[in-house]
């Protein structure tokens, strides 16, 4: 975090004119000092940088029949960087008849040697099959990839599984990014499966940076996650398979971070990419919504969602520090606006550091692929 009072004073400027106007009043921001923690991107003007392709074909197995499985949408990626390449794992969906939350959703990967424009492998990598994991892919598939690299060099894939009830967060692993073994819900073995039929989604696993390579990163002896939707909990683990959430004194799920009523995340706050253990605290990315109606901000459209930042205890991840005021990234651009989520979305995902900058890959409205970038 070496950037400059100058040049943060420039990224707060270009925040505050990024989000989407709609004649709301537009956030203001301040920084000084104590806001070296967090970081600041500015949106490539290449953008978005993926689109949907119907020429994509493959063989359905639990169907078995020929699917244009990214006619609809490409969004919500992870990223990684492996062998000085880019590889981003995304969200494809098949059918653009269905309704939103209605189609088959796979993961794709495309790779990259400038961060920006990506080649795509012709089949999906993880989906869908007739196997012991149908009960919770199938038929919505699977969604929203995170993916962190193990200190063993094994690539971890947090997503979720979606069968068209529950949404469950569930977790793969691979050694080359193409062949991935799927380990079913996270949650599944914890307190005999207690918490396996929640609602749970967007796992974001700590990791720290290495020689240019962000590693999951053990604290206090556990892998350590933050995860959720309409609030943020954390979860420890052994392995980065099975979890176990953390509980508050009643033994309940703990909400370490909550939305904040008459803000942009006046609805939900849900976890973006991997998060960051830095010499300030654990610095997370996450995805606020704002509310309809009573309670929203009046600073940015209703029902959009934005990109803020939040900063929790490296000693105690499950102690809040302190919480970026105005979002960093939100709709500004067509696409953004439009396509299957109309409100607008710039829905962060996939955070990587390549080549000396911070590459950041994120949702369009729920159909493309955008990126916003932020030099070391």
């Amino acid at each position: 975090m070496k950037t400059s009072i100058r040049l943060l004073l420039i990224f707060c400027f270009l925040t505050a004119i990024s989000c989407k106007e709609d004649n709301k009043e537009k956030p203001k921001a301040t920084v000084s000092e104590a806001d070296m923690w967090m970081l600041g991107f500015e949106k490539t003007d290449i953008n978005p940088i993926m689109t949907a392709d119907s020429s994509y074909v493959f063989v359905d197995p639990v169907t078995n029949e020929d699917v244009q499985w990214q006619k609809a949408d490409v969004f919500n990626p992870a990223a990684i960087v492996r062998n000085d390449t880019v590889f981003m794992l995304f969200r494809a969906e098949d059918n653009p008849e269905a309704v939103l939350g209605g189609r088959t959703s796979r993961i794709g990967l495309a790779y990259s040697t400038d961060g920006i424009n990506f080649s795509k492998y012709p089949e999906p990598v993880l989906y869908p099959k007739d196997d012991e994991f149908r009960k919770w892919d199938y038929p919505g598939g699977i969604e929203d990839p995170r993916v962190v690299e193990m200190p063993d060099g094994t690539y971890l894939m947090m997503y979720t599984s979606w069968n068209n009830d529950v949404a469950r967060l569930s977790s793969a692993t691979s050694k080359d990014l193409k062949n991935w073994t799927k380990h079913g819900p996270v949650f599944e073995s914890f307190q005999d499966g207690r918490f396996n039929n929640i609602w749970s989604k967007s796992g974001s696993v700590v990791t720290e940076l290495k020689n240019g390579r962000l590693i999951a990163k053990k604290v206090n002896g556990k892998f350590l996650m933050y995860w959720g939707e309409l609030f943020v909990n954390l979860a420890q683990s052994d392995d980065g398979i099975d979890w176990e959430p953390y509980l508050d004194k009643k033994g309940e799920l703990l909400h370490v971070f909550n939305p904040t009523i008459g803000e942009f995340d006046s609805h939900l706050t849900e976890p973006g990419p991997p998060a960051l253990y830095t010499e300030h605290g654990i610095l997370l990315l996450y995805n606020g919504k704002n509310l309809s109606g009573e309670g929203a901000s009046k600073k940015v459209a209703e029902g959009t969602y934005c990109g803020g930042q939040v900063l929790f205890d490296a000693e105690d991840p499950s102690r809040f520090i302190k919480r970026l005021e105005v979002p960093f990234i939100c709709p500004s651009l067509p696409h953004e606006t439009s396509g299957q989520y109309k409100a607008g979305t710039t829905f962060i995902e996939g955070l990587v550091f390549y080549k000396n900058k911070w590459f950041l890959y994120y949702g369009t409205a729920d159909s493309m692929v955008g990126l916003a970038v932020k030099s070391e």
